[in-house]
Formats: structure tokens, C-alpha cells, sequence
């Protein structure tokens, strides 16, 4: 799927394997009926991502979700959804599917460094279906129920749980998650969901009500669950609470930035048994050009489930979660996320997870090519970028896939297939059992 010059749909697929006058059924069978799940792909690629980084290191992933455009009317889980990329003035709708990724981060270093995102789930997540026209009250109940089911925060949730089961199943059994999120995730269901050995940071409004411990008083009656009542924007504009300055890794270098914490702290959403820690960035300051006045970003405010870590690790584990953006946008322009035009309801789920799979393989591949920080280029540049004195801190989608195709255009060609097209088939005869496990399939596919 990555060698292809057209379109990634499964007939470009067929002609770039040679199978272009071969019975195609088969094929279009792996992604429709054939017994494997997305989840099984993914997890056999997690023992190679967590080789690429040290025991030590602790493991983050970010969790995020994404819309695939599509202009069919049957394609399963195609609904009118918000456009992420319309102004705020005027919002648009779109049709698409939409998905969950969580993504782990690979760090190149210690401390404040760049990372590398690898995609390690794509759920297909749609929503509740359309209710219809002069419903009953055991309709809307009904429709009420299926749309908290469906709920982008229940997939984002059942994704975290997943990846703490399959890390429990590989040799990082013993090893802290810590889950980076936007605020879409950082609510009630996955708070109080979380599994252990699991902790959580994410973005909080900044007129959200938060609660200090009580304090123990003597007075007779039931005891308190929370304490007195604080925001984070009061927190920002407490002058008693300093300002404490850490190195934190982003947009291509180092930053010193700014940052106050309140610890620990109740949230009514979370419950009276879970303590969080907030976490205030301090906005900051940059020109727009070099002779341009001084402005300022918003402020971020996080809060975290984890009250042990230090102030700068947190921090960047969250500056880590925006290069999930850069997955979402290689997976549409360069590895042809939804070009594929398949209407059966296991394919329009599938499809999608294999060319995130193949685009996860491929980062794998590089990295244990090349290294996980390598940023000389593999490919001859062109002019305009070669005589550039800025040098990149890592090696782009771009390039891989075109070295790719280079390797692909030298390897020897591929032996004739013989396969015919089937006149008689006897659809009472059951499909053999498969002889090749999944692990080892992915295993001949990185050799």
C-alpha cells in the first residue's frame, strides 16, 4: 500500500503486488470476512516500538480523535460531523467516519527532546444512528442509551484500556502509562475508568470548579468531602504561588517555560477519592517576524492523576501529545487514509486500521534502519532543499516513503503468478484454517 503512485485503494494494491490479472475476491475477503481484528496487528508492533526506547524511560501515549472524509451514503459509520479545519465564526459540516488513535511517544533523548509518535490503535468509532420521525418515548429512551454507548469518550476510554492490557501482556507489565489527552478526554467516565498502573494528564477549562481537601473539624454531623473552592484562572493570578521556570522541548527547540502547580485537588467530576494536581503554563512570548511588536499565547491549564512526577517530565509528556496531529495529517496526504472505496461493515473498519498499521511499520522500519533521531536525509534532496542551512530534526514521511519506492523500483522483479480466475466454486467448502500466524505474517513483513 505505501508503493503506490496512485490512489491507496485495494486495486492499486493488486497492481502494485502483480495480482492485477489474478482473481481479486480473495483480497477484497481479508478485509471483509477473513478472522483478524486491528487490535491483534497493533499488538504484535508494541514489543517493537517500546525497543526503540530505554526500560527507564517512561512510557507515554496520546489519545486523539480524527474524521475521514467520505461522500458515500452507505458506507457504515458515515455521519455529518463538525469540520475541524472551518473558521470559528462560521462552523461546517462534513461527512466522514470518524476514528480514535492513541500513539506512542519515542523520545530521542532524556530530559527535554524531540520524539517520534507511532500509531498504536485506530478504532473506528461511530456515533448513534438518526432518530426517526415521530418517535415514541421507548424510541427516544432507547436512542438517548445508544448515543451514550457511542460516545467518543467510551471508545477513547476502551482504547486506554486496551493498551494497558496488551503492555501487561509484553514485558512492560511493570511499567507506568501516562496517557496525554485534549479536553474532549479529560471528563468523568475516563477519569473514574482509568486502570492501574495508569495515570492521565489533560487539558482543564479555566473556570472549572475545583475543590482543596477538607479540613477536619470537630463539629458533629457527616464529615466533608471537599474544601473550599478554586479555579485555575484564580490559581494563575495568585501572586502567593510562584512561578517556577522548567526546559521543555517544543516547535523544534527548547523552551523555558513557566509554570505553577496546586496539588493535591478534588474535582467533583473525579469523585472525593481522587486527588489530582493542576498544573498552570504560564503563556508565552513571540514575534510573528524579527521586527515585529511582542505577543502572547493563551495560557494552559492540565490537570494530572499522577502527583509524583516532576514538574518538567508532565509537561513534556503533554508537548509530546501534539505530535499526534502530525500522524492524523501523513496518514490523509501521504498514506491515503480513506481512499479506499468499500462499503462492507467489517472493511470500512479494517481498511483504515491497515494502512495506519503499514504507516506505523514503516516509522518501526526507519527507525531500526537508521536510528530513532537520524535526520540526514536518505534520498537526494532537491536543490531548493539542499542548500537549506536549517537542518531538520528528523527524518519526514516524504522521505521514507520515497526511499521506499526506490528500494521497491530496484528490488528484482516479482515471479509470475499463476493464479486464474475461478469458473466453479463450491461455496459449501469452508475457507482451510490459515498456516501462517498473524505474528509471523508481520514478522516476513518487516524482513
Amino acid at each position: 500500500m505505501l508503493t503506490t503512485e496512485d490512489r491507496r485503494t485495494i486495486t492499486a494494491l493488486l497492481e502494485a503486488t502483480g495480482k492485477s490479472q489474478c482473481d481479486w475476491s480473495a483480497d477484497y475477503r481479508v478485509f471483509s470476512r477473513d478472522a483478524w481484528e486491528p487490535a491483534e496487528v497493533f499488538a504484535c508492533l508494541l514489543p517493537s516500538i517500546l525497543a526503540l526506547q530505554s526500560r527507564a524511560q517512561r512510557i507515554v501515549a496520546s489519545l486523539d480523535d480524527t474524521n475521514v472524509r467520505k461522500s458515500g451514503t452507505h458506507i457504515p459509520g458515515v455521519a455529518y460531523r463538525r469540520d475541524p479545519m472551518s473558521p470559528p465564526f462560521r462552523p461546517n459540516f462534513i461527512r466522514a467516519q470518524r476514528f480514535v488513535q492513541t500513539s506512542l511517544a519515542v523520545p530521542f533523548g532524556v530530559g527535554p527532546a524531540a520524539s517520534r509518535a507511532i500509531p498504536v490503535g485506530f478504532d473506528h468509532a461511530p456515533s448513534a444512528g438518526k432518530l426517526r420521525k415521530d418517535p415514541s418515548e421507548e424510541d427516544r429512551r432507547q436512542h438517548r442509551q445508544e448515543q451514550q454507548q457511542r460516545s467518543v469518550t467510551v471508545y477513547g476510554s476502551a482504547a486506554i484500556k486496551r493498551l494497558r492490557l496488551t503492555l501487561d501482556a509484553s514485558a512492560a507489565s511493570d511499567r507506568r502509562l501516562l496517557m496525554a489527552v485534549d479536553g474532549s478526554y479529560t471528563n468523568q467516565r475516563v477519569l473514574k475508568e482509568l486502570p492501574d498502573r495508569t495515570d492521565l494528564i489533560g487539558r482543564i477549562r479555566k473556570d472549572a470548579v475545583l475543590h482543596h481537601r477538607p479540613r477536619s473539624t470537630a463539629k458533629c454531623g457527616r464529615r466533608r468531602s471537599y474544601g473550599t473552592e478554586v479555579t485555575p484562572e484564580q490559581v494563575r493570578q495568585d501572586e502567593s504561588i510562584p512561578w517556577q521556570p522548567i526546559p521543555v522541548f517544543g516547535a523544534g527547540r527548547v523552551h523555558e517555560c513557566e509554570v505553577k502547580e496546586v496539588r493535591p485537588l478534588l474535582w467533583r467530576k473525579s469523585g472525593p477519592h481522587q486527588q489530582l494536581r493542576l498544573i498552570v503554563i504560564r503563556p508565552l512570548a513571540y514575534r510573528r517576524s524579527k521586527h515585529s511588536r511582542l505577543l502572547y499565547r493563551q495560557p494552559a491549564y492540565l490537570i494530572t492523576t499522577d502527583l509524583d512526577s516532576s514538574l518538567q517530565e508532565l509537561v513534556q509528556a503533554y508537548f509530546w501529545r501534539w505530535d499526534i496531529e502530525v500522524n492524523h495529517r501523513d496518514e490523509k496526504q501521504l498514506i491515503g487514509l480513506g481512499d479506499a472505496q468499500v462499503r462492507s461493515p467489517r472493511s470500512a473498519e479494517r481498511v483504515p486500521a491497515f494502512a495506519v498499521a503499514c504507516y506505523s511499520m514503516l516509522l518501526i522500519s526507519a527507525a531500526n534502519a537508521f536510528g530513532i533521531a537520524a535526520a540526514d536525509p536518505v534520498i537526494e534532496l532537491p536543490k531548493w532543499l539542499a542548500g537549506s542551512s536549517r537542518k531538520p530534526l528528523r527524518l519526514s514521511t516524504r522521505q521514507l516513503l520515497r526511499r521506499l519506492k526506490g528500494e521497491r523500483r530496484d528490488a528484482p522483479a516479482d515471479p509470475p503468478n499463476f493464479d486464474h480466475f475461478a469458473l466453479h466454486v463450491a461455496r459449501s467448502m469452508k475457507l482451510p484454517n490459515r498456516a501462517v500466524s498473524l505474528h509471523h505474517a508481520l514478522h516476513h513483513a518487516f524482513n
